[in-house]
């Protein structure tokens, strides 16, 4: 089969189209034919070597298409089924061995790609409103890359959650789309400073959490944002790590909370992947949650997609197609 592997950490250039192996599934798993792949943030992390896997590696934790072939002691999934995972690593091929426990069946409802591009990202921001900090009626959250695939859903179910939304973004454009999904306020951070804005827009008070993917660049005027004992959710890192700090600053800008979630660890057994997947599919075919496909590329073209991701340029989902 054809796959991209990583050889050496680096650039997006690093990202090689080649041929390997046909893997054979063991005791427990299936082998996926993968129809589409989710591109996520998580990709480029481990392209440059800050989530390290054993090299060569096969990218990639997200994708969804049909199940092919299933190894010794499985009964729950026949050849055939439309599937759908995330969190394990090789998506970026023609063919998956994945573990049974992590795939989900696709509803009929569903097209193979809308699910292979919700699955992660759409995960990710039901534990951050449902779990990490479970929004309540007259909450208020700061939203940054709210644009972006975990954005935009972030977004819409916060306001489900009856939350006031505030998002910041890079452009009109981004702005535009920010809106649509729902949010009350947004700021473009390259004309206003997001910390000032947020602090007039709550009337000095603060907001009760920030969901905050980029990390370094936005991490101390976020702390700043929240009002007392309001909770950071750091849940990304596109601009780069945060640095260590004194968790003394915590207590001195108000019994503030910091918090690193991981998907894994808000869907360590299959009941509870399961709920949270029914849900979106739900909202999905019910109208009620919009995710949007930004750009597909090839699979070929992965490093295309990497740079695309990292320019900022996203404004929602991207696919790979084998």
């Amino acid at each position: 089969m054809r796959a991209v592997r990583i050889h050496e950490y680096g650039d997006p250039e690093v990202l090689r189209y080649e041929e390997v192996s046909l893997p054979e599934p063991g005791a427990g798993e299936a082998r996926v034919k993968i129809d589409a792949v989710g591109v996520n943030y998580i990709d480029v992390y481990q392209r440059k070597g800050q989530y390290p896997d054993p090299l060569p590696v096969i990218p990639g934790r997200e994708a969804a298409g049909v199940v092919d072939a299933v190894g010794p002691g499985v009964s729950d999934l026949t050849p055939g089924t439309r599937v759908v995972y995330a969190m394990h690593v090789g998506a970026y091929a023609e063919y998956a061995v994945v573990p049974t426990r992590r795939l989900v069946p696709i509803p009929s409802a569903l097209e193979t790609r809308l699910a292979a591009a919700v699955m992660l990202q759409g995960l990710t921001a039901h534990y951050l409103t449902h779990s990490t900090y479970p929004l309540q009626p007259g909450d208020s959250a700061l939203i940054h890359a709210a644009a972006g695939g975990v954005g935009l859903l972030l977004v819409q179910m916060a306001k489900r959650r009856g939350a006031r939304v505030i998002g910041t973004v890079s452009t009109e454009e981004k702005a535009r789309l920010v809106r649509e999904a729902g949010a009350d306020e947004v700021i473009l951070y390259t004309q206003a400073d997001f910390e000032a804005e947020t602090r007039r827009l709550t009337n000095g008070q603060g907001v009760h959490v920030v969901y905050d993917s980029v990390g370094q660049s936005t991490f101390d005027k976020s702390l700043n944002c929240l009002r007392p004992r309001g909770y950071i959710v750091l849940y990304g890192q596109s601009s780069g790590p945060v640095s260590p700090f004194n968790p003394q600053v915590l207590s001195a800008k108000g019994s503030l909370y910091l918090t690193r979630p991981n998907l894994m660890h808000y869907t360590p057994d299959r009941a509870e992947l399961l709920k949270r997947a029914g849900d979106l599919f739900e909202w999905i075919i019910a109208g009620t949650l919009s995710v949007r496909i930004d750009a597909t590329f090839s699979l070929a073209d992965a490093s295309l997609a990497h740079r695309y991701l990292e320019e900022r340029k996203s404004k929602g989902k991207i696919l790979l197609v084998p």
